[in-house]
């Protein structure tokens, strides 16, 4: 909950004024539901630049007061949600059931979901990370075709990681991000090789190259550093 239209409007206009387009990879921008209009706005002239919501309701209309379903975000200018973030999953108490029935109802809008996986401090610490990241991602796209699962983003947050400063290291990242891979595989054969798996969790400017340098590793979900335009352009930049 932060950028109030005003507030995405003066950080748009730094970021596309100072960013140049770098064909090797694509930015995203989740602003809250209020200012994706302001956002779309900004980057309507960007191909380089898309913009989604942070989250969706799993039906495509009905009486479910302060919910914004697939289609809305779509018509709005979206292009992208996010889907099972740890603070939806954590906060709000959203289960994996419901993760999947949003994950299908962003394809069903046409929206590519993002979806997040990440354990706990007390998953970590019992050897339970992998089978929670797994159990994560294939309930989060069970029963949906293979060749769509292969259009979808996948990010590894771990919980204890968000917003605590503290950050897995390169190592960390990619013992997860190397079993996310064969997970998707799996599940879509060579396909799966082509979806972006992202790391998010306390990423910014200072640690973001080695991020990016592991294993897997195709890019990251910037949370607290992306407020400040002048660090997001920073990181936006890095190879």
């Amino acid at each position: 909950m932060n950028q109030a239209p005003a507030d995405a409007a003066a950080f748009m206009r730094t970021f596309t004024d100072q960013y140049v387009r770098q064909n090797d990879r694509r930015v995203l921008f989740f602003p809250p539901a209020v200012s994706l209009h302001i956002v779309v706005q900004g980057i309507r002239e960007r191909g380089d630049l898309e913009a989604g919501v942070q989250n969706i309701h799993w039906e495509d209309k009905g009486a479910f007061t302060g919910e914004t379903s697939g289609p809305l975000a779509r018509a709005a200018g979206a292009k992208h949600v996010l889907v099972g973030h740890s603070e939806r999953r954590h906060v709000f108490g959203e289960t994996d059931e419901e993760t999947g029935r949003k994950v299908a109802a962003a394809f069903r809008a046409g929206l590519t979901p993002t979806i997040c996986v990440g354990e706990t401090l007390a998953q970590r610490e019992a050897g339970e990370t992998l089978a929670v990241v797994k159990r994560q991602l294939r309930a989060a796209v069970a029963g949906i075709d293979a060749g769509v699962v292969a259009t979808s983003i996948v990010a590894y947050e771990p919980v204890w990681a968000i917003g605590t400063g503290k950050t897995a290291t390169p190592a960390d990242a990619a013992e997860v991000h190397v079993v996310l891979r064969a997970e998707l595989r799996a599940m879509a054969g060579e396909r799966g090789a082509a979806v972006p798996i992202l790391y998010g969790g306390s990423v910014n400017r200072s640690n973001v190259d080695a991020l990016l340098a592991a294993d897997e590793v195709d890019g990251v979900l910037v949370g607290g550093a992306s407020l400040d335009a002048d660090q997001w352009l920073a990181i936006a930049r890095s190879s």
